[in-house]
């Protein structure tokens, strides 16, 4: 079964968007944190990540660039979730090591596809 990490910090979003991709087949672990993030991601070992990039202590764009940073996780495809919706906050994510990046509200059959594509591309040929 499809694992993803989903790192956000906001209850209700976090809780809503598990529902709607446990409904869809997949295993989905949640964190709160760009820390927790990172420690998840290692014990874990996620097929994808969903990297909210405003999070307390250490944001997503720190946490990205750590993840991608190390050999053993920089594979797992990373979307960015942000209210950002300027092309620059899309670029700053992109720079950060983010593989695509989702405007929140999140409407779910273009995240799914994103997902799908994501999956599809990190699998082994």
């Amino acid at each position: 079964m499809t694992k993803i990490l989903l790192v956000e910090d906001q209850e209700d979003i976090s809780l809503s968007l598990s529902i709607r991709l446990k409904r869809r087949g997949y295993t989905v672990i949640t964190a709160i944190s760009g820390e927790e993030a990172l420690a998840k991601t290692a014990s874990e070992n996620p097929d994808l990540i969903l990297m909210d990039l405003h999070l307390p202590v250490m944001d997503g764009w720190e946490a990205t660039r750590r993840l991608k940073a190390d050999s053993n996780l920089k594979h797992i495809p990373v979307i960015a979730l942000s209210a950002d919706a300027l092309s620059k906050d899309r670029e700053k994510a992109i720079g950060a090591g983010c593989d695509e990046h989702e405007i929140k509200p999140i409407e779910l059959p273009r995240l799914l596809a994103k997902i799908e594509r994501h999956l599809q591309a990190s699998l082994p040929h």
